[in-house]
């Protein structure tokens, strides 16, 4: 009896021993997930409390940037109408036969879809507050041209390269999300076009970039930039430009990328004169000197010329001539040198300098732009008025009435 009583005892105290483990258990995994759910509550609420300062810091910034006297320029983040990167490209290993098969698939894709085929946007009347889209050029180099009394002239050729109006952005949409607000936008909204240059295979880009291009009805574009625009001077997406949108003696302004020069000392960079060349100067002739303050400064002020980065800062040069344009190569010249590295991109947009706007309303370029269909070139080389035209016959020099020979 006793035998039979202990093994009884002893497998109640089994039974016991498996439940306390049990339930010892399920206190540790029931504080666990407390614990991290404690945890997962205070990491939500400090990226709460991050979010807010972030904001308050932008804010701040942007209350503080009419203040700034040295705003940044350059930015690695694309605009607000830009696709989004979410992915990077790798090469897929398509056979030969499938890139015939893939191209003639974009052959027939692109062949008869344009938005332009179903029922255009109304245009609107020209008068002398209006501001029409631009063009993106590709600089070619300079070159030399003559006017009638034999005076040479320095010019630059620009290729427009194969431009279309990709979107149409409101004025709202862009006061929203734009970072700065200049007071000319605020006073007059004005909304803007997308204008992009340059087809390319649309396999070479992210289905995001690619879509932008859908609406539009257009091969993806290598480059794109926006335009302010008036609302009379509305295009309606897939709508090409072409040379023509501008006349021989219209003025124009040209943005771009000033050519890039890398790391340059002071001398280059800013002109200085640099040290003496001789005279028991030792390593000192192409320094900068001194660069702090004395007294109570006792610092660099903030703006000190020194070494750095030169070049590739966005710059404008306004009111250049258009002197000559081509409408067989879709070309044009402008007075004097642009900026820019040759095969570099440029925007091209109607001059805003007061005396070089058109305030005669018999006398305006073509509104909102040029249509071939529509309107016939009037000069497929089109020259400005006192250029020599390389057609015509060889200049020749007279003699100017009343004066004597030697």
């Amino acid at each position: 009896l006793y035998h039979v009583l202990l093994i009884d005892l002893i497998e109640v105290v089994k039974v016991l021993f498996i439940y306390i483990i049990k339930m010892s258990m399920s206190i540790c995994i029931f504080q666990s997930m407390r614990k991290i759910l404690e945890v997962r509550s205070i990491t939500t609420a400090c990226l709460q409390i991050t979010q807010i300062d972030a904001n308050d810091r932008l804010s701040q910034q942007q209350q503080q940037v009419r203040h700034m006297s040295r705003i940044k320029r350059r930015h690695t983040v694309q605009p607000f109408w830009h696709a989004a990167v979410t992915r990077t490209l790798y090469p897929e290993n398509v056979t030969k036969v499938n890139e015939e098969f893939l191209s003639d698939v974009i052959k027939e894709q692109y062949e008869h879809k344009s938005p332009l085929a179903a029922e255009p946007w109304p245009r609107g009347e020209w008068n002398s507050k209006s501001q029409r889209c631009g063009l993106i050029g590709k600089k070619m180099g300079m070159s030399t041209l003559w006017k009638n009394d034999g005076t040479r002239m320095d010019t630059t050729l620009i290729h427009i390269s194969d431009n279309h109006v990709i979107r149409y952005v409101p004025a709202s949409d862009l006061r929203k999300n734009e970072f700065t607000e200049h007071s000319r936008r605020s006073k007059n909204p004005r909304g803007a076009l997308v204008v992009g240059a340059d087809s390319a295979d649309p396999r070479l880009f992210t289905r995001e970039y690619y879509n932008m291009f859908e609406k539009a009805g257009v091969m993806p574009k290598k480059k794109l930039t926006r335009f302010l625009v008036s609302d009379n001077a509305i295009l309606q997406p897939g709508t090409p430009l072409y040379a023509t949108h501008l006349r021989p003696g219209d003025f124009v302004d040209v943005s771009g990328y000033s050519r890039d020069q890398g790391f340059q000392g002071v001398v280059k960079r800013w002109g200085f004169k640099g040290g003496p060349k001789a005279h028991g100067s030792t390593k000192f002739h192409r320094k900068p000197g001194c660069i702090g303050s004395g007294g109570e400064m006792a610092r660099v002020i903030p703006g000190q010329k020194m070494p750095g980065h030169m070049g590739m800062q966005f710059r404008t040069a306004r009111g250049l001539e258009v002197v000559r344009v081509n409408s067989q190569f879709n070309c044009i010249w402008l007075k004097g040198p642009v900026i820019g590295a040759v095969g570099g991109y440029l925007n091209i947009y109607d001059s805003g300098l007061h005396h070089c706007r058109y305030r005669d309303p018999d006398n305006h370029p073509p509104f909102p732009t040029h249509y071939p269909a529509e309107e016939a070139v009037p000069h497929v080389d089109w020259w400005a008025d006192g250029m020599h035209n390389f057609n015509d016959a060889t200049i020749v020099f007279e003699e100017e009435a009343g004066a004597t020979a030697k």
